[in-house]
Formats: C-alpha cells, sequence, structure tokens
C-alpha cells in the first residue's frame, strides 16, 4: 500500500514535496499500528521492497 502511494506522488516533480505528502497520508490515513509497523520494516529491514520515496517518508515518520 505504501508503493501505490509513493507511485502517486512520484508524478510530483518537487521531490521534498512527494515525500512530505506521502508522510502527511501515512499520518492521517493509517493507523498507529499500521505506522509503527512500517517503521520498524525499515528499521529491521531497511525498508526492502519499498518505493523509494515511501522509505524517505518513513524514515521522516519514525523521526519526528
Amino acid at each position: 500500500m505504501a508503493n501505490d502511494i509513493a507511485r502517486y506522488f512520484a508524478s510530483e516533480p518537487d521531490r521534498e514535496e512527494a515525500v512530505t505528502g506521502i508522510a502527511t497520508h501515512l499520518k492521517r490515513f493509517w493507523e498507529p499500528r499500521m505506522r509503527e509497523a512500517i517503521i520498524a520494516h525499515c528499521r529491521d529491514a531497511e525498508g526492502a521492497g519499498l518505493h523509494e520515496l515511501a522509505r524517505d517518508a518513513v524514515a521522516r515518520l519514525a523521526n519526528g
């Protein structure tokens, strides 16, 4: 699901805007346990299988 969101935002010409959009979407619409699970995946498996923009957005969520 995070990859689908990232692919949607990938058309944004400003990379920073895309990452912000993904992080905002995850924060607004994902349950806390879903966010915790994807943060753990990025920490433990280095985000294997995630779109680069999704990994950056999840890192942003994890850091703040």
